[in-house]
C-alpha cells in the first residue's frame, strides 16, 4: 500500500511541480556555472547504493561531505540561490524521480552518505536499512540537521517501530510546516 501511495504522489508531484522545475533550472543556470542537478551516491534500502538527485545548491568545487562535515570545515559552499533552495527544501524536488524508480519513499529515514559509517552500521544493526529511505522522515521533523547521528538513529528506530500510513501522513504535514519555518535546516 505504501509503495502505491508513493507512486501516485510522485506522479502527481512531478506533474504539478514541472513548471516550477523549469523556472528553478533556469535560475540555477543564471546563478552559477555547473549542472542544474546534483547527483550524489547515497546508501539506500538493504545497504544498496543509489544516485540521489537534487537541484544543485552548492558550488561545483564543494567537497562531497555531509552537512555536519561541511559545517566543521567552515566553508561557505552555497550559491546565492542555493541558500534559498536549501531553506525552502525545494532542492529536494528531483527526488520524486528517485521515488518513481523505487529507490526512495516519500517518508522514511533520510539516505546517508557511504562515508557516514556509524549511522549506516547502526541502521543495519537496528533493521532500519530494510526501509526505503525517504525524502522526509521522523528525524527531519524532529530536529533535521540539528541532530547528531545517534539522535538520528534513535528517531529512525522509533519510526521503524511506529510506521504506518497515518504516521506518514502526519510526517508529510509536519514537513510542510517545517519547510515554512526553516527550523533545523542548515
Amino acid at each position: 500500500m505504501k509503495r502505491l501511495a508513493d507512486l501516485l504522489a510522485a506522479l502527481v508531484g512531478l506533474a504539478l511541480f514541472m513548471p516550477l522545475w523549469l523556472v528553478l533550472a533556469f535560475l540555477i543556470r543564471l546563478d552559477s556555472s555547473g549542472p542544474v542537478l546534483f547527483r550524489q551516491v547515497r546508501v539506500g534500502r538493504n545497504g544498496q547504493e543509489f544516485v540521489l538527485l537534487k537541484f544543485r545548491s552548492m558550488r561545483t568545487e564543494t567537497p562531497n561531505l555531509s552537512t555536519a562535515e561541511l559545517r566543521a570545515t567552515r566553508l561557505e559552499p552555497y550559491t546565492g540561490l542555493g541558500k534559498w533552495l536549501r531553506r525552502t527544501s525545494l532542492d529536494e524536488l528531483p527526488q520524486l524521480w528517485n521515488v518513481l524508480r523505487g529507490e526512495m519513499s516519500l517518508v522514511g529515514p533520510r539516505p546517508a552518505l557511504p562515508s557516514q559509517t556509524a549511522l549506516n552500521l547502526g541502521r543495519k544493526k537496528n533493521g532500519i536499512d530494510a526501509l526505503r529511505p525517504g525524502i522526509t522522515g521522523w528525524a527531519q521533523i524532529n530536529g533535521r540537521d540539528d541532530l547528531t547521528d545517534e539522535e538520528k538513529l534513535s528517531r529512525d528506530t522509533e519510526y521503524l517501530i511506529r510506521q504506518s500510513l497515518f504516521l506518514d501522513g502526519s510526517i508529510i504535514g509536519r514537513t510542510i510546516a517545517t519547510i515554512f519555518t526553516g527550523k533545523g535546516n542548515k
